[in-house]
């Protein structure tokens, strides 16, 4: 059985339910989702986040696809580089647009945390492996 990555492993701090912090779980989240090894996911999110520094909805969303899926391709990321970028820039431009970039506007949005999670099943590409690690870590403080 593979040992889960979470949050702390990548740094990203969920004190308080901070903004930064559910954005950038969310795109780790994301990228765990998907029939990778967790080690590539992981390597992906670092990749993005750390090293480009496309740590805000509308960083993310500033990425051409081609740049996206270089950074997915420098990290091993490669058997659904092409989909995933189209997906993660699907991802930051719903959330600027309908939730003005802020994970916490879908909690607020939400009556309870079954519709939240409703939501986040809504982003292209986020189904309910992705909604399972995300909350794993995030329920607690946002529930």
């Amino acid at each position: 059985m593979p040992t889960l990555i979470n949050a702390r492993d990548l740094h990203i701090n969920l004190d308080d339910a901070n903004e930064a912090g559910l954005f950038k779980w969310l795109v780790a989240s994301f990228l765990m989702g998907k029939r990778i090894q967790g080690a590539i996911a992981a390597k992906a999110y670092q990749v993005i986040v750390d090293q480009h520094q496309r740590d805000t909805p509308h960083k993310l969303a500033s990425c051409t696809h081609r740049q996206l899926v270089k950074m997915l391709g420098q990290a091993h990321y490669v058997r659904y580089d092409e989909s995933t970028a189209s997906r993660l820039l699907a991802l930051a431009n719903k959330l600027n647009n309908e939730y003005a970039g802020r994970v916490k506007n879908i909690v607020a949005a939400s009556a309870n945390r079954e519709d939240f999670e409703k939501r986040l099943r809504e982003f292209e590409g986020i189904g309910a492996k992705t909604v399972e690690i995300f909350m794993r870590e995030a329920a607690a403080w946002l529930y």
